[in-house]
Protein backbone atom coordinates (compact mmCIF):
# COMPACT_ATOMS: atom_id res chain seq x y z
CA UNK A 1 0.00 0.00 0.00
CA UNK A 2 2.82 2.46 1.06
CA UNK A 3 4.24 2.19 -2.73
CA UNK A 4 1.00 2.84 -4.20
CA UNK A 5 0.81 6.21 -2.04
CA UNK A 6 4.26 7.34 -3.39
CA UNK A 7 2.84 6.73 -6.88
CA UNK A 8 0.02 8.20 -6.61
CA UNK A 9 1.97 11.28 -4.60
CA UNK A 10 4.52 11.24 -7.79
CA UNK A 11 1.81 11.60 -9.95
CA UNK A 12 -0.18 14.24 -9.14
CA UNK A 13 3.52 15.88 -8.14
CA UNK A 14 4.37 15.12 -11.99
CA UNK A 15 1.34 16.87 -13.48
CA UNK A 16 0.79 19.22 -11.49
CA UNK A 17 4.55 20.69 -12.64
CA UNK A 18 3.59 19.63 -16.39
CA UNK A 19 0.35 21.89 -16.01
CA UNK A 20 1.79 24.51 -14.51
CA UNK A 21 4.44 24.85 -17.00
CA UNK A 22 1.41 24.72 -19.64
CA UNK A 23 0.11 27.08 -18.36
CA UNK A 24 2.72 29.52 -17.80
CA UNK A 25 3.93 29.20 -21.17
CA UNK A 26 1.52 27.89 -23.89
CA UNK A 27 -1.33 29.56 -22.08
CA UNK A 28 -0.41 32.72 -21.46
CA UNK A 29 0.25 32.93 -25.32
CA UNK A 30 -3.91 32.27 -25.54
CA UNK A 31 -4.55 34.73 -23.49
CA UNK A 32 -2.64 37.37 -25.66
CA UNK A 33 -4.83 36.06 -28.35
CA UNK A 34 -7.98 36.27 -26.68
CA UNK A 35 -8.66 32.88 -26.61
CA UNK A 36 -8.17 32.47 -22.93
CA UNK A 37 -9.20 35.28 -20.24
CA UNK A 38 -6.72 36.40 -17.28
CA UNK A 39 -9.54 35.26 -15.05
CA UNK A 40 -9.59 31.35 -16.87
CA UNK A 41 -5.58 31.70 -16.85
CA UNK A 42 -5.43 32.76 -12.98
CA UNK A 43 -7.99 30.12 -12.21
CA UNK A 44 -5.91 27.58 -14.08
CA UNK A 45 -2.72 28.63 -12.26
CA UNK A 46 -4.62 27.89 -8.86
CA UNK A 47 -5.72 24.47 -10.15
CA UNK A 48 -2.33 23.66 -10.57
CA UNK A 49 -1.16 25.08 -7.14
CA UNK A 50 -3.87 23.44 -5.44
CA UNK A 51 -3.09 20.24 -7.00
CA UNK A 52 0.89 20.31 -6.11
CA UNK A 53 0.16 21.58 -2.56
CA UNK A 54 -1.67 18.51 -2.03
CA UNK A 55 0.54 16.18 -4.08
CA UNK A 56 3.05 16.82 -1.22
CA UNK A 57 0.47 15.77 1.40
CA UNK A 58 -0.21 12.81 -0.09
CA UNK A 59 3.62 12.20 0.04
CA UNK A 60 3.78 12.66 3.48
CA UNK A 61 1.22 10.33 4.25
CA UNK A 62 3.01 8.02 2.03
CA UNK A 63 5.72 8.06 4.67
CA UNK A 64 3.30 8.11 8.01
CA UNK A 65 1.94 5.26 7.05
CA UNK A 66 3.14 1.56 8.11
CA UNK A 67 2.26 -1.98 7.55
CA UNK A 68 -0.71 -1.24 9.81
CA UNK A 69 -4.43 -0.21 8.36
CA UNK A 70 -4.72 3.56 9.67
CA UNK A 71 -7.86 4.32 9.12
CA UNK A 72 -8.09 8.09 9.59
CA UNK A 73 -4.72 8.25 7.10
CA UNK A 74 -6.36 6.21 4.28
CA UNK A 75 -9.61 8.31 4.35
CA UNK A 76 -7.52 11.55 4.47
CA UNK A 77 -5.63 9.84 0.98
CA UNK A 78 -8.97 9.11 -0.78
CA UNK A 79 -10.19 12.72 0.16
CA UNK A 80 -7.07 14.35 -1.56
CA UNK A 81 -7.52 11.89 -4.33
CA UNK A 82 -11.04 12.90 -5.04
CA UNK A 83 -10.54 16.18 -4.37
CA UNK A 84 -7.47 16.81 -7.00
CA UNK A 85 -9.37 14.90 -9.45
CA UNK A 86 -12.63 17.03 -8.82
CA UNK A 87 -11.26 20.56 -7.86
CA UNK A 88 -8.42 20.45 -10.10
CA UNK A 89 -9.23 19.07 -12.85
CA UNK A 90 -12.58 20.54 -12.91
CA UNK A 91 -10.96 24.12 -13.25
CA UNK A 92 -8.49 22.69 -16.30
CA UNK A 93 -11.31 21.68 -18.34
CA UNK A 94 -13.37 24.91 -17.24
CA UNK A 95 -10.48 27.09 -17.55
CA UNK A 96 -9.36 26.01 -21.64
CA UNK A 97 -13.09 25.60 -22.47
CA UNK A 98 -12.83 27.57 -25.37
CA UNK A 99 -9.80 26.54 -26.37
CA UNK A 100 -10.65 22.79 -26.43
CA UNK A 101 -14.24 23.47 -27.68
CA UNK A 102 -15.80 22.26 -25.01
CA UNK A 103 -17.60 25.39 -24.63
CA UNK A 104 -20.53 23.23 -23.05
CA UNK A 105 -19.11 21.96 -19.94
CA UNK A 106 -21.34 24.00 -17.57
CA UNK A 107 -22.43 20.87 -15.82
CA UNK A 108 -18.43 20.95 -14.18
CA UNK A 109 -19.36 24.52 -12.35
CA UNK A 110 -20.52 22.32 -9.11
CA UNK A 111 -18.24 19.96 -9.57
CA UNK A 112 -15.20 22.73 -8.02
CA UNK A 113 -16.61 23.04 -4.92
CA UNK A 114 -17.38 19.36 -4.17
CA UNK A 115 -13.64 19.17 -4.89
CA UNK A 116 -13.06 21.71 -1.94
CA UNK A 117 -15.38 19.97 0.36
CA UNK A 118 -13.08 16.46 -0.36
CA UNK A 119 -9.72 18.43 0.03
CA UNK A 120 -11.29 20.04 3.34
CA UNK A 121 -12.91 16.51 4.58
CA UNK A 122 -8.95 15.20 3.79
CA UNK A 123 -7.38 17.99 5.91
CA UNK A 124 -9.91 16.86 8.70
CA UNK A 125 -8.72 13.33 8.30
CA UNK A 126 -5.49 14.38 8.96
CA UNK A 127 -6.24 16.22 11.92
CA UNK A 128 -7.94 13.37 13.58
CA UNK A 129 -5.35 11.22 13.01
CA UNK A 130 -3.22 13.16 14.73
CA UNK A 131 -5.65 12.78 17.22
CA UNK A 132 -6.22 9.69 17.36
CA UNK A 133 -2.09 9.21 17.83
CA UNK A 134 -1.41 11.53 19.88
CA UNK A 135 -4.43 9.67 22.38
CA UNK A 136 -2.25 6.71 22.08
CA UNK A 137 0.64 8.07 23.92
Amino acid sequence: MKKNNFIIASFFGTTAVALGALGAHFLKSKMQAGIITADQLSGFDAATKYQLFHAIVLLIIAFLQNDKQQKWLSYARYSFVAGIFLFSFSIYLLSTRNLTGLENINFLGPVTPLGGLFLMAGWIFLGLHGIKTQNKN
